[in-house]
């Protein structure tokens, strides 16, 4: 495998499942804390050093060969929220169905034996880059850039936003990202003597409580 095999994991065309979550933007958006472009960065930068931190760790751990199953139980304790478990685990379940297609492994076939309903997304993302040739912190990469583009996306659709303030966003993240993944890359790296109480456990009590009232529309644009 080449490196470019992240290319293909991180396009937004790869059919993980992602373009159907919002990442909590739908229920910010309505509840009015994003407006436009200036409040969209700062919901972005409160959910890359939060979430997107957390989940990074948890791909880059599992890309460096820690025990998936472990993570997986490290993943939900770092989930308070019963509706963000559920999608978590559709969309690892999405992802696995994909990754298989595209990068057949053994691990990933245990992995989907062992959680028929779906392992926690992260923890398929790694493996997934195990799979596909590639390493830690490309799985890293991968979590903490899906992490802000996805609700980025969303909120284009959402308020009609103009796509290329959205896209001038995320190029003003980019030098945030690669500090969250160094920090993700370093704490997955740990685990295997450390164990995984040394993952990051950055909360977000917000997101975790808008998830849970998103949950409870009758009607909406995003699944989560």
């Amino acid at each position: 495998m080449t490196r470019a095999a992240l290319l293909v994991l991180a396009d937004g065309r790869f059919p993980a499942g992602g373009h159907a979550h919002s990442g909590g933007a739908e229920e910010a958006v309505k509840a009015g804390r994003i407006s436009g472009a200036t409040s969209l960065e700062a919901f972005l930068r409160g959910r890359l050093h939060t979430a997107g931190l957390v989940t990074a760790a948890l791909a880059a751990a599992a890309a460096a060969g820690a025990d998936p199953a472990r993570l997986d139980v490290a993943a939900d304790a770092r989930t308070p929220s019963p509706a963000l478990r559920l999608t978590a685990r559709k969309l690892g379940r999405q992802l696995m169905r994909a990754a298989r297609a595209a990068w057949p492994s053994a691990e990933l076939d245990a992995l989907a034996r062992e959680f028929p309903k779906g392992a926690h997304q992260p923890v398929v993302l790694g493996l997934t880059a195990r799979a596909a040739g590639l390493g830690a912190e490309d799985a890293a990469y991968c979590s903490v850039y899906e992490s802000v583009s996805g609700p980025a996306t969303a909120v284009v659709r959402l308020l009609s936003l103009d796509p290329f303030e959205a896209t001038a966003v995320l190029a003003r993240l980019a030098p945030e990202l690669d500090l969250v993944v160094d920090r993700a890359v370093s704490a997955g790296a740990a685990v295997p003597t450390e164990g995984v109480d040394v993952l990051p456990a950055a909360s977000a009590p917000l997101l975790e409580i808008g998830a849970e009232v998103h949950a409870a529309w009758p009607v909406r644009l995003f699944a989560s």
